[in-house]
């Protein structure tokens, strides 16, 4: 898979039709701890279910936990 191909399943494009990312929408909506717990659910949310969901392509869930589980990475990188 090449990197456009990973970043239409984990990014796709109507994330990005406002002037700013739907995820920093998120976050600039949020405290910080809140935030990092939305991080946290979707990669619980996306390792739990990435056999059931999609059992064509597993692997999409899982690389949107990564996806989500790397910016938590950057956000407390960021931070400390």
């Amino acid at each position: 898979m090449n990197v456009d191909e990973w970043n239409d399943i984990v990014s796709p494009d109507h994330y990005n039709s406002n002037t700013i990312e739907t995820i920093d929408l998120i976050k600039n909506s949020m405290e910080l701890e809140e935030y990092r717990g939305y991080l946290k659910g979707n990669i619980f949310k996306y390792v739990s279910r990435y056999r059931y969901k999609d059992k064509e392509n597993p692997l999409k869930d899982l690389m949107k936990a990564e996806w989500y589980l790397n910016k938590l990475i950057e956000d407390t990188k960021n931070d400390g």
